[in-house]
């Protein structure tokens, strides 16, 4: 306590006793070198403070090197207060403002707004608002009105700040290590939705055409890619290169689920989309999306719907209902894009909009609502028809500095985005955000008497529920097309089919290269996977998803077969009722595709087989798969097909592809299959 005290009359004799200190001869004319440096010092970094507008990150080290000479001039400290609040480390502006009014209480009208924003910029909410309620308008100040609203603008994000930070979200942030991120700026990452892969903007020294921005003084952007090292590791960062990245500025918008289509920003005609499609190992040449997306004014992030026929986009075009808004649009048609209305746009800006892969959730930053200052991420989710009222994601996500180009892994288990902290690498680090889910709730006894005993009581221990972390409703299907015989990759599409009303509703290439595919799978729906090239016979999966299905990631290579005699092909979206032969509706797509393959290629002839489990007496279950390959012959030959091109058979357990001991073998051994037998 004494030594509290003690530094405690120290600290205050020390406030009392400071006083502004001049850059003059009077102060240090023993030290003329060093205060004709400094004074240098002071004229550079003016000659960028005075600029219209203000170049402040030039000028900060000017005025950093004469404060180092003299750390207690009142003016000195106020600018580089000044220059912090508009650089990517505004909270470090506090302690030199803070400074600047204790040496000079009146060194500047604006003092009182400058503190408030410094304690506001570093979460110390109570006494930013007793600031910003001393703070008054500068000499010359024509639009009072405008500057009382953003006092009170700035306020209330204060009280938001408090009561968001008084039930803060459970996560880790960790920065993304030295895979990602460089001693430059590195920002916007986007994703692939199993997390295998990131691509980035950054302002490195190995940029394309090695030049540097004469406005800002760094280096041109250019995009970079990482693919997943490990569980918690990237792997070194690549620079794209030609064609994406040109000699001027060349920044990340958005990507496709499955990696393959990716959109970028080009600063050309005011700032317009772009979109590149990987073929093989090599990304294509952006083209400039069409006018009913970019115009005249400025459009800045965009973002894929998971099938990939919708975009969402923000444009600060005329007609919106704040500085930029967020508009979605289908990629094929004439038809205009729509803005998503009051629900999700404020008089305010938006930015950073990305759609979660389950279709419906979307993550946004907004400068209104009820951020905490500056841009906060919020989520909002599209159900009946609308938009729900988004909801801020909370400390210590969002901060009183701007949090903007936000994504998140199919699983919602990780978030990235890009941030200035102390931990960084350098400037601007891109971070990974773990969601931990709600705090476990405590038990008040964790041990159930089941004896009342005074001797000795039976006990039994009770163990804690496990805390349930969200999932997203999404099934990540993934995996690699070959051919069957040569193991070589192939280049197939791969349709995504709603059974219930047999409609392809996406349609994917798998890479040229690699053969690797992704496919992203919102709950709800019976889907239909169906893969095709050219020269082999298609493959069916079936993924029957119902609604409120949790996150499931499934690897399921494909290997495509060509048409040759004894060929066989697992018919997986064929569905008959329960225990009948009779065929249910969703099957039409599947047969549909079987009646095509035998009217394009008229010489071939197929066996259809009808199979089961061994899950009942063996005499019934061959009778059953008899009568249901029957059916899908009668159901060919009634669409034209003749019916001396086709037989049929029922093998019932006979002939298993998975052991019948598990739920998962017995589901592979109840299938309807074709044979080639003649071509």
């Amino acid at each position: 306590m004494r030594n509290y005290l003690l530094a405690c009359f120290l600290f205050y004799s020390w406030g009392a006793a400071a006083q502004n200190v001049e850059f003059s001869k009077d102060q240090f004319g023993n030290d003329k070198d060093g205060l004709k440096t400094a004074l240098k010092e002071i004229k550079l970094g003016d000659e960028w403070y005075d600029m219209d507008p203000p170049r402040y990150e030039q000028a900060l080290p000017h005025y950093l090197a004469a404060q180092k000479f003299n750390p207690n001039n009142a003016h000195i400290n106020l600018r580089i207060g000044e220059c912090y609040l508009h650089s990517g480390f505004k909270p470090r502006a506090l302690g030199y403002l803070q400074k600047a009014y204790q040496l000079s209480p009146d060194v500047d009208p604006r003092i009182h707004y400058f503190l408030g924003r410094g304690l506001h910029l570093n979460g110390k909410w109570k006494d930013a608002i007793a600031e910003y309620k001393r703070a008054t308008p500068a000499t010359g100040t024509k639009n009072t009105a405008g500057f009382t609203q953003d006092i009170q603008r700035k306020i209330r994000e204060c009280e938001n700040g408090q009561k968001l930070e008084a039930k803060p979200t459970r996560v880790f942030i960790d920065n993304a290590g030295p895979g990602v991120n460089s001693p430059y700026a590195d920002y916007g990452p986007v994703i692939t939705a199993d997390e295998s892969v990131i691509l980035f903007t950054s302002r490195r020294d190995n940029s394309t055409g090695g030049q540097k921005d004469p406005e800002t003084g760094g280096f041109f952007e250019d995009v970079y890619q990482s693919t997943r090292a490990g569980k918690d590791t990237w792997g070194p960062a690549r620079n794209l290169g030609e064609p994406v990245n040109t000699d001027g500025h060349d920044a990340t918008v958005g990507l496709a689920p499955d990696g393959q289509r990716l959109l970028v920003y080009l600063e050309d005609n005011g700032g317009d989309l772009h979109e590149s499609d990987l073929r093989g190992a090599q990304w294509r040449k952006p083209q400039k999306l069409g006018s009913r997306i970019n115009s005249r004014s400025h459009e800045s992030s965009a973002a894929y719907t998971p099938n990939g026929r919708s975009l969402y986009f923000v444009s600060d075009k005329e007609g919106g209902l704040g500085s930029r808004d967020i508009y979605r649009i289908e990629m094929e048609g004439r038809g205009q894009a729509s803005n998503l209305g009051p629900t999700i746009n404020t008089p305010y800006g938006e930015e950073g909009v990305f759609l979660h892969p389950d279709g419906k959730t979307m993550y946004f930053s907004s400068e209104g609502h009820n951020t905490m200052g500056g841009y906060d991420i919020f989520k909002s989710v599209y159900e009946n028809g609308k938009w729900s009222t988004p909801e801020n994601l909370g400390w210590p996500i969002n901060t009183p500095d701007d949090d903007v180009f936000f994504v998140i892994s199919a699983s919602g288990r990780h978030g990235y985005y890009s941030s200035f902290r102390d931990d960084g690498l350098g400037s601007k680090d891109i971070y990974q955000i773990t969601f931990l889910g709600p705090e476990k709730q405590p038990l008040l006894n964790h041990e159930d008497q089941l004896l009342a005993s005074r001797v000795q009581p039976v006990k039994e221990a009770l163990l804690a529920p496990p805390v349930a972390i969200a999932s997203a409703q999404v099934t990540i299907l993934k995996g690699t097309v070959t051919d069957e015989a040569t193991k070589e990759p192939v280049e197939a599409t791969i349709d995504v089919i709603d059974n219930s009303l047999n409609q392809t509703i996406a349609s994917f290439r798998a890479n040229a290269q690699s053969g690797r595919y992704l496919v992203s799978l919102p709950s709800g729906i019976n889907y239909g996977i169906v893969v095709r090239q050219e020269g082999y016979l298609f493959h069916s999966e079936n993924f029957d998803l119902p609604a409120g299905a949790a996150y499931s990631e499934v690897v399921k290579d494909i290997a495509l077969k060509k048409l040759d005699v004894g060929v066989k092909v697992v018919l997986n979206n064929i569905f008959f009722d329960f225990d009948k032969a009779s065929l249910r509706k969703e099957s039409t797509g599947e047969l549909e595709r079987l009646q095509k393959l035998l009217a394009d290629t008229p010489a071939l002839r197929l066996e259809i087989s009808g199979h089961t489990d061994n899950v009942g007496k063996a005499e019934y279950n061959k009778d059953l798969s008899q009568r249901r390959a029957k059916t899908v012959v009668d159901y060919l030959v009634g669409k034209g097909i003749d019916k001396s091109r086709l037989t049929f058979a029922g093998y019932g357990d006979s002939q298993p592809v998975a052991p019948n001991t598990t739920k998962d073998g017995r589901q592979l051994n109840r299938r309807t299959e074709f044979k080639v037998i003649g071509k």
